[in-house]
């Protein structure tokens, strides 16, 4: 099932299927590791829900939920 990054729970894994952004945006999200094909894992949010921290070929990260929206997946 296809859905956000922003929308996965803490400690559920997914894979990323496309990014639906372009730009400078995009060129940002890809030089983070956030390709299509990558495996990712939410680790922690904020108490407010921005930004999140993830885990992607083997680094920590975080980012904003803005950002999260526009990175489409599918969890296990």
């Amino acid at each position: 099932m296809e859905t956000t990054l922003s929308s996965l729970k803490i400690g559920e894994q997914a894979v990323i299927t496309h990014l639906g952004c372009s730009g400078l945006l995009r060129r940002r999200i890809i030089d983070m590791g956030l390709t299509p094909g990558a495996w990712v894992t939410v680790l922690h949010r904020a108490p407010l829900g921005d930004p999140l921290e993830i885990r992607v070929r083997g680094y920590e990260l975080s980012i904003r939920r803005a950002e999260a929206d526009t990175i489409i997946v599918i969890s296990e």
